[in-house]
């Protein structure tokens, strides 16, 4: 479960105030996968990033309860210098798994063949995406936080990863970020819109879809 009691969140820049949470009080029911929603900009990125603890609100507190994932297509908490091997072993660490268990799952599942084990620093961003996604499918989250993973790879990759996410997520809680209306139509239960820096609830993803193709105009 997680809870957003009255989160703010600003960015300046040149003096200038970026407001992409404004008050925002919010709970996340457990067993649900949400989608969320908002045109480009509206700041879903960066409320992942906050109930991931990777963002500070400027205000406000937000509580989780269980074991939540870092932001499933963020790979900006590895280390450049390390291989993938070790960002894998070293990740299993943190979260008190197998680390043999974790490398072999994850290196069959990233399918980077040989630069699993070369430096990130010589990774494209797919190919940094592929190691994150395939380490958020090798550990077992209560609740998993999802931002634009039908953008990873190929499409037979994304194919996989949607296939993956889709039977994880019939046991785990989940928020979801997409582009794809499609995707989440198929995965989602339930739906919040961001606009403004407020956010709506709706019990049917299918409004929630709704209310954000109303917002674009489309």
């Amino acid at each position: 479960m997680i809870a957003l009691r009255h989160v703010s969140k600003s960015f300046y820049a040149d003096g200038v105030e970026t407001k992409v949470a404004d008050d925002i009080s919010l709970q996340l029911p457990q067993g649900k996968v949400v989608g969320l929603m908002g045109r480009n900009g509206a700041g879903k990125s960066t409320l992942l990033q906050m109930i991931a603890g990777l963002l500070r609100p400027s205000a406000g507190e937000i509580s989780v309860r269980g074991q939540v994932s870092w932001p499933v297509g963020f790979a900006g908490g590895f280390h450049g210098d390390l291989t993938g091997l070790q960002n894998t072993r070293f990740v299993a660490r943190v979260y008190g798994i197998d680390s043999d268990e974790l490398v072999d799952f994850v290196e069959e599942y990233a399918e980077l063949g040989r630069h699993f084990r070369l430096p990130l620093r010589g990774y494209s961003q797919g190919m940094r995406a592929r190691l994150g996604f395939a380490l958020s499918m090798g550990i077992a989250f209560d609740v998993y936080l999802i931002d634009e993973v039908t953008a990873v790879g190929d499409a037979a990759f994304r194919a996989k990863c949607e296939a993956a996410l889709a039977e994880r997520l019939k046991h785990r809680s989940a928020l979801v970020v997409s582009h794809s209306l499609g995707f989440l139509r198929r995965v989602c239960d339930a739906g919040v819109v961001l606009e403004g820096g407020r956010v709506t609830w709706h019990d049917e993803i299918g409004e929630a879809i709704d209310k954000h193709r109303a917002i674009l105009g489309v």
